[in-house]
């Protein structure tokens, strides 16, 4: 069944690319048990979101560094399974706290326990697509990036059922708990995956046993020095701009339709299963499929453009339907299509830039976006715009992330054949 869907070379492709399937449905179990949990507490506290999403990115700023640090003194099979268990420690004192504290510490403890889900949300799926493309090379990338990204599917599909059922039955703090297995069962498929590839598809002595170059900070000086990666930081700041729109959207509408907890996480897990539904179709039947007919850079233009229409239908029908249809395609788009696709970027570019700079990008630039964001929503609302004025003056965003995107994908495919081309190597850390 897979050999008709995907082009293997050999039966090593075959095995790296379901265990990385399954790394990332654990990953994603995890996350998606945990992203209802955290989505219910901004439609409670959506007053302060803006104000969260500061602390958010203050704190990613330093959780990047500290990343780099420990990147730099242990190799890949030593810093991505600590990087997952310091989570589980992390899930358990939040256990703890909501068990044994006082009821009247419980807001405090929402705010904290977002702050750190949306830092988990994006550390641990970077570090994820970090190890997969410093263990596949730019055509392994192409042909076996969006199976694997269905793992990941198949994994928030499981994670949104689960909190669905147990939202209206259990104490959602239990939840927590059970988040914590499959973030384990995820370090023993990093392990796996280490111990079976070396870097990058290409045989250099000992070379994925090492520690990366540099320090905490080179990642970061990495991105402002090379325009491939700034222009990586731009496609994500543009992505960041048009999820934080129908973030808060999704938020304003929600708590005004729905006025019990436990009914709003469940209708936000219900979305989540649309989304990954509709996420494996694309990864099954089309992302590979567009990305060798059209190549990565139309492939990472379908979504801006799909946001600027997206965005048009909501300036015109501001109404909770609306805004449910155009975020399950916005989502289901940006992960069965966009994100295989941007992952392939990385394939090109040095270990250190896979690991450290990826991690600034995909979690400080992120959140710097949601930070920036989060004030431009919050000031508009503030000078007297309704929703739909602010879905049709975000709606152009769509077209110059769409220029971005295609020539990324070009910038990115030559890159790829100078590493092929006679004397060209591997990059490496």
């Amino acid at each position: 069944m897979l050999g008709r869907l995907i082009e293997f070379e050999n039966d090593d492709e075959r095995r790296g690319m379901l265990q990385a399937a399954a790394y990332g449905f654990c990953i994603m179990f995890s996350y998606y048990i945990l992203r209802a949990v955290r989505d219910e507490i901004s439609a409670a506290d959506r007053g302060n979101l803006q104000i969260l999403w500061t602390v958010v990115f203050f704190v990613m700023i330093f959780a990047v560094q500290g990343y780099s640090w420990l990147a730099s003194r242990y190799s890949r099979g030593v810093f991505v399974p600590v990087a997952n268990r310091f989570f589980i420690a992390c899930l358990v004192a939040f256990w703890a706290s909501l068990v044994f504290m006082p009821e009247s510490a419980r807001p405090w403890i929402d705010r904290v326990f977002y702050v750190w889900t949306s830092v988990f949300a994006l550390f641990v799926v970077t570090v994820f697509w970090g190890l997969v493309a410093d263990c596949f090379n730019n055509d392994q990338g192409k042909r076996l990036f969006g199976f694997i990204a269905i793992g990941s599917s198949v994994g928030g599909i499981a994670g949104s059922f689960v909190t669905s059922v147990l939202a209206v039955r259990v104490e959602v703090f239990l939840l927590l708990l059970i988040a914590c297995i499959p973030l384990e069962i995820a370090s023993w498929f990093a392990g796996r995956l280490h111990r079976g590839f070396a870097t990058g598809g290409v045989e250099v002595a000992g070379e994925s046993e090492r520690p990366l170059k540099g320090d905490g900070w080179s990642g970061m000086k990495a991105v402002f020095s090379s325009p491939y990666l700034l222009g990586i930081a731009t496609f994500i700041g543009l992505m960041t701009f048009a999820s934080t729109v129908l973030y808060f959207a999704q938020s304003d509408l929600i708590y005004g339709a729905m006025t019990d907890r436990g009914e709003r996480t469940a209708f936000l897990a219900r979305m989540d299963i649309a989304v990954n539904v509709l996420t494996i179709f694309f990864e099954v039947y089309l992302t590979a499929r567009v990305i060798r007919w059209f190549g990565v850079g139309v492939t990472l233009a379908l979504i801006p453009i799909a946001v600027a229409l997206g965005f048009l239908a909501l300036g015109l029908y501001p109404t909770l339907w609306t805004l449910v249809i155009v975020q399950v395609i916005y989502r289901a788009g940006r992960y069965g299509l966009t994100k295989p696709a941007r992952e392939v970027l990385f394939t090109v570019v040095s270990r250190e830039e896979k690991y450290k700079s990826k991690a600034f990008i995909d979690a400080a630039v992120y959140r710097g976006g949601d930070l920036v964001s989060g004030w431009i929503y919050a000031g508009a609302t503030m000078i007297g715009l309704t929703l739909g004025s602010i879905a049709l003056l975000a709606a152009p965003v769509g077209a110059i992330w769409a220029i971005i995107a295609i020539r990324l994908g070009r910038q990115g495919d030559t890159l790829a054949r100078e590493q092929l081309a006679p004397g060209g190597v591997a990059a490496e850390g």
